[in-house]
């Protein structure tokens, strides 16, 4: 039996080590890559896209010049030149102008390098359809467009907009709270005037947390935000630990707000509700500008600090009436 057992670990054991064994790759030409393939990757490592990416237009409109010379790239058409008499004009005549509408989606189909270009040194062809396609300026192409993901465009409108709706809402909170405390006295509100629940206090720390290092990432990886934007996902497994724990902290923002609607509709009525939901989404919206952008400058990390033992002081506080 002793016998047995001692040939059962040490075949466990082989079968263990040779598992962790990488015999690497099983052609010896896997790497074997053109120069063509090599360039794209190492511009792909830096631009976070390459060929084959697809793009919507995000703008009203973007320009972009058509190739009608089979045998001269339109980069190459902007900065050749040719001599008429005395004077050295650029070849404009050569190409046309295309101009892509809003919602418009594309496709990168080739990138080019132009050194001597004065301007930008990338230029892009985007294609539209097989009959619409065009070179455009690497720098006004990412300025006109987004990724062609729900999530990428979620955060262009959400970074766009944010402080009008954050503020608008804002005032429109705090104008039904100021007619209602002159009407009736007592109305509810988080941390001044709270019901006996931890949830919207939780929520609000949530907030505050997500904000700081979601102004973090972008201090102090901004690349690898710039990735996630071009790439984004919301599994935290497959992100870097940082991605994944500010992607964490979304998911538990939006299952700390499911719990904390349901417990406050058993503590209130359902007007009183309404108001205090109101109310508990302005503070958020609050803490959310304040802590982003405080973060860019350092502020952030003390505030955030002070605000746990702030929020923390104010639910003991309540708890013990």
């Amino acid at each position: 039996m002793r016998r047995s057992l001692l040939c059962v670990m040490n075949f466990a054991f082989c079968i263990l080590f040779c598992s962790c064994y990488n015999q690497g790759p099983l052609t010896p030409d896997a790497w074997d890559l053109t120069e063509k393939q090599l360039d794209s990757i190492s511009f792909y490592t830096t631009h976070h896209y390459t060929q084959g990416y697809n793009f919507v237009v995000s703008k009203d409109s973007l320009p972009v010049l058509e190739q009608q010379q089979e045998m001269m790239s339109v980069p190459e058409i902007l900065n050749a030149e040719f001599q008429a008499g005395d004077v050295t004009m650029p070849m404009l005549s050569m190409v046309d102008t295309i101009i892509l509408r809003k919602h418009n989606r594309l496709v990168v189909a080739d990138i080019k390098t132009v050194p001597a270009d004065s301007i930008d040194s990338v230029w892009v062809k985007v294609a539209r359809d097989q009959l619409t396609f065009g070179w455009v300026h690497e720098s006004d192409l990412l300025a006109n467009v987004s990724p062609d993901d729900p999530i990428s465009q979620f955060i262009d409108f959400f970074s766009d907009s944010h402080l009008l709706i954050f503020l608008g809402f804002c005032v429109m909170v705090g104008g039904a709270y100021g007619l209602r405390r002159l009407m009736r006295k007592g109305a509810k509100i988080v941390h001044f005037n709270d019901i006996p629940s931890f949830y919207p206090t939780l929520l609000c720390l949530l907030v505050a947390s997500s904000a700081v290092l979601y102004s973090s990432i972008q201090l102090f990886a901004p690349e690898s935000w710039r990735h996630f934007y071009y790439h984004p996902s919301l599994n935290p497994y497959t992100l870097p630990w940082h991605l994944g724990l500010f992607i964490t902290s979304v998911w538990a923002i939006l299952i700390v707000t499911i719990a904390t609607i349901d417990d406050v509709r058993h503590h209130l009525p359902l007007g009183q509700v309404i108001l205090y939901l109101g109310g508990l989404a302005a503070v958020c919206a609050v803490d959310y500008v304040i802590f982003s952008l405080t973060t860019l400058y350092y502020i952030g990390y003390p505030l955030l600090i002070a605000y746990f033992v702030f929020a923390l002081y104010r639910l003991s506080l309540q708890k013990s009436l």
